[in-house]
């Protein structure tokens, strides 16, 4: 997709278990924020803001804010023990100095059918946002649970990281619609190709 494109919000995706896990889904296969209108998109469908809320203030150093926290945190979850000390201790220095911002105040507001609709109290800011983004790193990064059911997906050339929620912890890929399947063919196509030899 060419730069400054719109990526429709059916390319990205919000199936890996946490907010700062589908950010690291952003760039595979290709870099998924690649406008401040995939970006609102982003931030929508994973829901750091409630649907239809404005974001039009939304612009270019949004798109770089969210970029870095992605690299951080990817840093920080993919390989926490490859990297090389001092720049782990920058990426969590800098998680942890964005985690620290005032996140978006939420408000109960009556709908026209009389139930009860999440809103946001004022337009929200792109440092509030990343926070809640950075939250959910720190959440992950510190709870041993959690951070034990991180995983890579075994998919050829796929670099996506997920929670493995699975019962038995035995989830293998990052969907099983797409590399699951691209899995399943491909052995499938092995065994034919061996039992035609």
């Amino acid at each position: 997709m060419a730069l400054g494109t719109a990526t429709p919000a059916y390319e990205l995706r919000f199936d890996a278990g946490r907010i700062c896990l589908d950010l690291l889904a952003t760039t595979h296969p290709a870099e998924r924020l690649d406008s401040v209108e995939a970006l609102c998109a982003w931030i929508t469908g994973a829901g750091l803001v409630p649907e239809g809320t404005p974001l039009a203030h939304a612009d270019g150093p949004w798109l770089v804010g969210f970029r870095e926290l992605r690299a951080h945190v990817g840093r920080l979850v993919r390989t926490p023990h490859a990297v090389d000390p001092p720049s782990r201790d920058r990426s969590l220095a800098r998680v942890n100095e964005v985690a620290r911002a005032a996140t978006p105040a939420p408000l109960a507001v009556s709908a026209e059918d009389g139930r009860l609709v999440r809103e946001l109290a004022d337009p929200p800011t792109c440092a509030e946002l990343l926070a809640l983004v950075a939250r959910d790193a720190v959440e992950l990064l510190t709870d041993p649970v959690a951070r034990a059911a991180v995983r890579e997906c075994e998919g050829d050339n796929c670099p996506l990281v997920y929670l493995d929620t699975s019962r038995g912890r035995r989830r293998r890929w990052c969907s099983s619609e797409v590399c699951g399947n691209r899995e399943r063919v491909a052995r499938h196509r092995r065994r034919a190709a061996l039992a035609r030899a």
